[in-house]
């Protein structure tokens, strides 16, 4: 199976100005992904890896770290309320434009740093193995579920579980898994003609909840930060 592996790392951020480029204990961010990404194609297991980006700084420094930038994002499909979608279809039809086909694309967004090579490595061969048309990459949560969790509808809370109050044990409840945003693979038909990144019933790569940080904030930022300092 003939994998492009994609790294999205758009100029825009409102939570962090240039957070996929901002330090992390003396790197880029995206440096982390690109390190691991660009191992996964050093044996071979994806064809391409490539940084899709509408950031000239951004495609400057992706390129001092060994990636790929074949092209600058055009700005319409960039802004805050773009769809993952619309990049992925851009970077398909650039190589299709140059006579290359792949059979599925892989997604590893910059803001997963502690997203591991064996994370990568495992859940391509995952894929490989299995007839699905997607997977995401999970943790498994131990706390949270819906028998805790409420609206709030003035001051009153709307219990989302029927059951919040009838005194169930952690032992009784669902599991529930948690998309962690680290790794995205779809098959091109799929997404061709769905116009979907995600199936209705994805294949799932279970991940450690240390290892899911999605850094969105200055918080996650300081949390990555002490992590690395262990």
């Amino acid at each position: 199976m003939k994998y492009l592996l994609i790294i999205p790392a758009r100029c825009g951020s409102k939570g962090i100005p240039n957070k996929n480029i901002i330090d992390l204990n003396g790197k880029p961010l995206i440096s982390y992904t690109i390190e691991n990404a660009l191992r996964i194609k050093s044996i071979s297991l994806v064809e391409k890896v490539v940084v899709s980006t509408d950031c000239k700084k951004i495609a400057t420094i992706a390129e001092e770290y060994g990636a790929e930038v074949p092209f600058i994002r055009p700005k319409e499909i960039s802004g805050d309320f773009s769809k993952s979608i619309d990049f992925v279809h851009h970077a398909l039809k650039h190589y299709h434009r140059l006579g290359l086909k792949f059979d599925s694309v892989i997604i590893l967004q910059p803001t997963s740093p502690f997203r591991s090579f064996d994370d990568i490595k495992n859940s391509i061969e995952l894929f490989t193995s299995k007839n699905f048309d997607s997977l995401i990459s999970v943790y498994k949560e131990e706390t949270i579920n819906n028998l805790i969790l409420y609206h709030k509808k003035n001051e009153l809370g709307i219990a989302l579980n029927s059951n919040h109050n009838k005194g169930f044990r952690r032992q009784e409840k669902e599991e529930i898994y948690v998309r962690n945003g680290a790794i995205y693979i779809t098959r091109v038909d799929f997404l061709r003609e769905n116009d979907f990144l995600i199936s209705d019933i994805p294949l799932l790569y279970e991940m450690k909840k240390s290892r899911s940080i999605n850094i969105d904030s200055f918080e996650d930022l300081e949390i990555a930060r002490n992590l690395l300092c262990r």
